[in-house]
């Protein structure tokens, strides 16, 4: 097992003599006690102590930042898939299999919200995610990995080589403190909705600074008496069977919005069962309508925080995609974690359904359409988004299900830069990474405040000169009173 003692950890990474391993060994001890492994569903069907892909990016995302192993290199997300990669590669987690995305080939590790992880050795549970936090060296867990794989430094210095990564001379490592859970997650939320008011105009802050008194907890479907709930559990059972022997994307992505449903519907979708299940266009058709059917009723998903709505539309409307991806990133965020579960089962649905190729909803539409009209409610009813930017908006999620998820890594580094302070003792609030206004000396102001006016007044002594509206007797006056206040400029416009 690999020793590092803790009085060498103020050293830098590269004077190590297994500076590249030690790197590792953090990530993975990290990713282990920060990722959040619990009992999740997929495709009807629940599995035991799993993560999900876009999280684990997320997580080590975050730690590489914030410790700057590497210096202050710009680490894109795209290399932090690769790092997860590796790491299943060495077997320090595994797929989840399913029915629907086995193959067999090399797993391949996809950094979304839709792909499930297991560790395939199990983590000390003090330090599972929710618990408290507590003081372990990342070489904790080398031992476990060195059983389960053929690992060694020279591979892993390959590895950084690979991904243009040099352990830096003074990554900026402080595992002497520990921060709580809630002060972690109180600068998540606080530099969420600080990015997110960069990005997007709102005419009011009240409903962004007080959204976690505002966001709906939306109730679960109200239980039946038990009559129906006896039988309810015998159709979610037959459903949930039927859904586990098909290898259909789109039925397992259905199948997975089932549980959202009340327990009268899922035992009228069984009894209304093709009896030829063969009929996959049938048992389609029966669960799209049932789907559609209960949301087009529920409250929307999204119906928080309703001037981001507009700021994203407006985003979109004047092609601002990349900002307005960013921006949805951090409304979903904002969600509760129940409503954004919900949502990206639902997300993923439509985008299946869309897809030209899948089953044709209606006979003289577009799937696209189909589903855009039928679910826009059940994300989006704002009464102040015209419809346009309601559609605008609902399809820009659907095209971008894989990512909406994701958390931004420009907020990754802003986060980072305020818990580094924080575990130092410095003031948070100096260095944000990020300025609403910038202090600047009395000669740049001076020299700003002349260049501005002058070019404002020039674009009115233009405007009046150029109006067709005006005068020639109106033109002239105002043309003198201008020449009187501001002759150096009315003679650079018209010359001598």
């Amino acid at each position: 097992m690999l020793i590092i003692p803790l009085q060498l950890l103020s050293f830098s990474v590269a004077q190590r003599p297994f500076g590249a391993t030690y790197v590792w060994s953090s990530i993975i001890n990290t990713l282990q006690t920060q990722v959040e492994v619990k009992k999740r569903r997929h495709h009807l069907k629940r599995h035991n102590d799993c993560f999900i892909g876009s999280e684990a990016v997320d997580v080590i995302f975050s730690h590489l930042i914030q410790n700057k192993y590497f210096g202050d290199v710009d680490i894109p997300r795209a290399k932090v898939v690769r790092v997860c990669q590796a790491l299943m590669d060495y077997k320090v987690f595994e797929a989840v299999p399913t029915k629907v995305f086995r193959k067999d080939k090399k797993p391949t590790f996809e950094d979304s919200s839709c792909s499930l992880y297991r560790f395939t050795t199990i983590p000390n549970q003090d330090t599972q995610f929710g618990k408290e936090n507590k003081l372990h060296s990342p070489s904790r867990y080398t031992d476990a990995l060195f059983k389960s794989s053929d690992i060694k430094s020279a591979s892993l210095e390959d590895l950084w080589e690979n991904l243009s990564l040099k352990p830096a001379n003074s990554p900026h490592v402080n595992i002497s403190a520990t921060l709580s859970p809630q002060v972690i997650n109180g600068v998540w939320q606080e530099e969420t909705i600080a990015r997110l008011l960069q990005l997007v105009d709102l005419p009011l802050l009240d409903s962004l600074l007080k959204q976690q008194e505002i966001v709906p907890k939306v109730p679960q479907p109200k239980r039946q008496p038990d009559l129906v709930n006896n039988s309810n559990y015998l159709d979610r059972g037959i459903l949930k069977a039927y859904g586990d022997s098909q290898e259909d994307e789109w039925l397992s992505a259905a199948t997975d919005c089932l549980e959202y449903l009340p327990d009268q519907m899922v035992v009228d979708i069984s009894r209304n069962f093709p009896e030829q299940p063969d009929r996959l266009d049938l048992v389609k058709e029966l669960l799209f309508n049932a789907i559609g059917k209960y949301y087009s009723s529920r409250e929307p998903l999204l119906n928080h925080l309703c001037d981001v709505h507009n700021g994203i539309a407006e985003l979109l409307v004047n092609g601002k995609t990349e900002i307005a991806l960013e921006a949805t990133q951090l409304f979903l965020k904002l969600l509760d974690s129940q409503n954004r579960e919900e949502f990206r089962r639902l997300l993923y649905f439509m985008a299946v359904a869309a897809h030209p190729s899948e089953f044709k909803l209606q006979k003289e539409s577009d799937n696209r359409m189909v589903v855009k009209r039928i679910f826009s409610k059940a994300i989006v009813d704002n009464k102040n988004l015209s419809k346009g930017k309601t559609d605008l908006l609902v399809l820009f999620l659907m095209d971008h299900q894989k990512d909406v998820f994701k958390i931004p890594g420009t907020l990754h580094k802003i986060v980072s830069v305020k818990l580094m302070a924080i575990q130092k003792g410095r003031d948070p609030n100096t260095d944000t990474g990020y300025t609403f206004c910038q202090r600047i000396d009395q000669s740049e102001y001076s020299e700003h405040t002349q260049k501005t006016t002058k070019d404002e007044l020039l674009n009115l002594l233009k405007t009046i000169d150029k109006d067709p509206k005006l005068s020639a007797k109106e033109k002239k006056k105002l043309l003198g009173q201008f020449y009187k206040c501001h002759p150096h400029i009315f003679i650079e416009y018209f010359g001598d």
